[in-house]
């Protein structure tokens, strides 16, 4: 007879250990992260490579940006295997032990829990839809309109503003000067109403343009980089600065702020710009 006391008791010890040996690994990972975030908001070069791969990965979070970066140093686009089939791509067998630790939404729907992320160049499979919005074309043309739309102010016309757009905290209206190229419009219109965003209409008490000056620029950078439109990286040179003193739970929930912003916006222009799939109505047969 099968001794099931001693087997309940092996048992019972097993999962006591998988769940201790979890929590380690857990532990490790948001230790990790928090090293990443940190190493982000105080090293420029560190900083604007986040921009690059937040800007190519828009849906993740900045602590899984972290990771990333901190795993491989030469990551690009990454996600889950199940995100990666979702985009008909496969991880290939040979990669399939050497993917790096994220948090992913657990598969019960509830929380995060650790799971393998890969690269692109550990997959195989269709060819990625890449974006790339060009001036004088319609596309740009519902992009601008659509994140027009995120303005929480007033918008101007002011042909006669030194720069492509302005965003006056004390009117609370959002300027822009139509002559300038699409792009150009694009990149200042993006940070502007940024900064509208994380001004909330004068609720935001704390909220300082100068201070404020670096996020807005990187919802815009990011933006622009999901898009394939050209501009220069952000002055960073004041990033130890205004950062000094947070931990890294702050840290990253400033990042988390400006990507929960270009998320947003970026999430709507991509669904203005990408023609849709229209189903087809049925024929109405006559009857028989």
């Amino acid at each position: 007879m099968a001794n099931l006391e001693a087997l309940i008791s092996r048992k019972t010890e097993a999962d006591t250990q998988w769940k201790a040996q979890r929590q380690a690994e857990r532990e490790s990972i948001v230790a990790m992260q928090d090293a990443g975030v940190t190493e982000i908001t105080s090293n420029p070069e560190a900083y604007a490579r986040y921009l690059e791969m937040q800007g190519d990965n828009p849906t993740y979070s900045a602590g899984n940006i972290a990771l990333a970066m901190l795993q491989n140093e030469k990551a690009t686009i990454f996600g889950t295997r199940e995100r990666w089939k979702t985009l008909n791509r496969s991880v290939i067998d040979t990669e399939a032990n050497k993917g790096m630790k994220i948090f992913a939404r657990s598969t019960l729907g509830k929380g995060y829990s650790l799971s393998d992320a890969y690269d692109l160049s550990q997959t195989q499979g269709r060819e990625l839809k890449h974006f790339q919005l060009q001036d004088d074309t319609k596309e740009m043309e519902n992009a601008l309109a659509t994140l027009l739309n995120y303005a929480v102010v007033p918008v101007n016309s002011d042909p006669e503003l030194d720069q492509a757009a302005f965003y006056d905290m004390q009117e609370m209206a959002l300027y822009i000067n139509p002559n300038y190229p699409d792009s150009e419009a694009f990149s200042a219109i993006a940070a502007e109403i940024a900064h509208t965003r994380i001004h909330a209409k004068g609720y935001n008490a704390s909220y300082d343009r100068q201070e404020c000056e670096l996020d807005a620029q990187s919802v815009s950078y990011i933006l622009c980089r999901r898009f394939g439109i050209e501009r220069d990286l952000p002055d960073m040179s004041r990033l130890p600065e205004l950062y000094e003193g947070w931990d890294a739970q702050q840290r990253r929930g400033a990042l988390d702020s400006i990507q929960d912003i270009s998320k947003k916006i970026g999430g709507s222009i991509e669904q203005a710009i990408t023609p849709q799939q229209r189903s087809r109505a049925p024929v109405n047969r006559a009857a028989r």
